[in-house]
């Protein structure tokens, strides 16, 4: 045998050895999804009597604001296949027209969106919602007088990319402890190029999900904060819908070959913040900012399970509110289905049980949060559920 003919034979063996742990991993994946189905057989949501729970996106774009290539009809498609309630758009600011004017803003297909922007000052970037059409001229701005103004005028101030945030003491409404793009961008890509060969046909999001971690930073910081000030947490899903390739595509958006890693269908799977609204308040915008503003929301990782259901009270308390600790406040927690709680009080860690509905009796002030682990299918090191905390003052 000539010898470019051994040596190509050795690099074709070599590739083909290369491939059997992410043809393993796809194993593994599709092992994983059957766990995940087998979970909703053992699921026990209750009727909450006093709250209905709304799941929605924030962090939404669209190629209004650039760096997007997703349409209208795209997003508004991919929440009502996802069953969404609400999404939020943070569209990026333009020098020459208003975004938030023209992005999405209502009810479409049955699901509410809010015009929210993402903007920036000298230092700090925020998800501004809703929108402003000053939002693109505020980039001259120092954070401080930046959140005087639109908190004055009643809008929601988030931060986003918190690893990037200089203004920690700035009065800012609340911080994205998850990023579904941050996260992305700790992945290995040729790693995932990859698995994305082998799996992501099969289970885009789960496989995505397998590259998930615990926002660790996010929440050490979170939890500082809130020792003596209210904050909301909240997942940023980032959404673009720009990253892939096409072959003999045109302006028009015909597209021979595509293939789209970040689809809006797929995003809206993963990482969803459910917010509680009171039976009698329906589901409007200045309710769900209100409900926002409050801390009366969790995150919930669903694409490991339907987090539905989920609770986290002091009697006639949840997440969000606070209380005056006279002597003691019981703490309960419950999701639709067993597993393990953390309960935290100002970052550290107090309780752990694996349970369907727990119940601690707290009798020191601190912010209290609560996080559920799916450890049966695997997922101990990466939360299901992160609640906002309740405050005992």
């Amino acid at each position: 045998m000539k010898r470019w003919k051994k040596i190509l034979l050795i690099l074709l063996a070599v590739i083909l050895l290369a491939q059997i742990p992410f043809c393993y991993r796809r194993y593994q994946i599709g092992q994983l999804a059957g766990k995940i189905d087998a979970l909703q057989s053992e699921r026990n949501q209750a009727e909450n009597p006093q709250y209905n729970d709304y799941k929605g996106i924030i962090h939404a774009h669209t190629n209004i604001g650039g760096h997007s290539t997703g349409s209208f009809e795209e997003l508004i498609e991919a929440a009502r296949a996802n069953q969404l309630d609400y999404v939020v758009m943070t569209e990026h600011v333009a020098e020459l027209f208003d975004t938030s004017a023209l992005t999405l803003n209502g009810d479409y297909n049955g699901t509410l969106f809010v015009n929210g922007q993402e903007v920036n000052t000298t230092t700090d970037r925020f998800l501004l919602i809703p929108g402003s059409s000053e939002s693109f001229g505020d980039a001259k701005l120092e954070t401080p007088p930046f959140l005087e103004k639109y908190k004055a005028q009643n809008k929601l101030v988030f931060v986003t990319y918190p690893e990037k945030l200089k203004s920690w003491d700035a009065e800012f409404d609340g911080i994205e402890v998850f990023s579904l793009h941050t996260n992305a961008k700790r992945m290995n890509p040729a790693l995932f190029a990859e698995d994305a060969l082998w799996s992501y046909h099969g289970y885009p999001a789960l496989l995505l999900t397998k590259y998930f971690s615990r926002p660790d930073e996010n929440l050490r910081r979170f939890d500082e904060l809130t020792r003596t000030r209210k904050l909301t947490l909240f997942a940023g899903a980032d959404a673009h819908s720009n990253i892939g390739f096409h072959l003999f595509g045109d302006d028009a958006q015909n597209k021979i070959i595509n293939l789209k890693f970040d689809d809006y269908a797929t995003i809206f799977r993963l990482a969803r913040n459910h917010v509680l609204l009171e039976k009698d308040k329906p589901l409007t915008r200045e309710n769900l900012l209100q409900a926002l503003k409050n801390g009366h929301s969790f995150v919930g990782f669903d694409t490991l399970a339907d987090s539905r259901g989920f609770r986290f009270t002091a009697g006639d308390k949840i997440m969000g509110d606070e209380i005056t600790l006279a002597d003691k406040v019981d703490l309960k927690a419950a999701a639709p289905l067993a597993a393990r709680f953390v309960i935290f009080r100002n970052g550290e860690k107090i309780f752990e049980q694996t349970a369907t509905e727990i119940n601690f009796e707290a009798r020191e002030k601190g912010a209290y949060r609560v996080e559920a682990y799916l450890d049966s299918i695997g997922f101990s090191q990466m939360p299901w559920i992160i609640s906002n905390p309740i405050y005992l003052r």
